[in-house]
């Protein structure tokens, strides 16, 4: 039987966060919301009168879309076959997801990609360089 190649099945996770982003963005535009309104009224300013946090939520989604489908432009950096970049930067996404009330799922799928990604990571996984291939076998001589 084969192996699960946990950077694959993450991949497929963030891209679902990113989805649920850009959608929570594009609703946030109608019905502006912080999710922490709650407890308190100071994060309103982020969101109305000016957008300002779902623009920031558009684009980070936009951007890990780009980045975790990939486009071709992505896959010729070393930013594409990087674990360690993406740990860095998706709490941060899944951060910006949490304050807007219709991005909670996506934060939440966030941290369940990044928890992958760190299991994969720490099992030496690898990003092949071309998406959605299989990292290449090593010749290994029997004696």
């Amino acid at each position: 039987m084969g192996k699960l190649i946990k950077n694959h099945w993450a991949r497929l996770i963030i891209l679902t966060a990113a989805a649920y982003q850009v959608a929570a963005a594009m609703e946030g535009f109608f019905w502006p919301k912080v999710f922490w309104d709650f407890a308190t009224k100071n994060f309103d300013g982020a969101v109305k009168p000016v957008p300002i946090l779902q623009l920031i939520n558009l684009l980070f989604g936009l951007f890990i879309f780009a980045w975790e489908w990939p486009l071709g432009i992505v896959t010729r950096l070393t930013l594409h076959r990087s674990i360690e970049a993406r740990l860095i930067v998706y709490p941060l996404s899944a951060l910006l997801a949490l304050l807007l009330y219709q991005g909670t799922n996506a934060g939440l799928y966030y941290f369940i990609g990044m928890g992958v990604y760190f299991w994969a990571f720490s099992e030496g996984e690898t990003v092949c360089p071309m998406p959605w291939t299989l990292p290449r076998r090593v010749a290994s001589s029997k004696a």
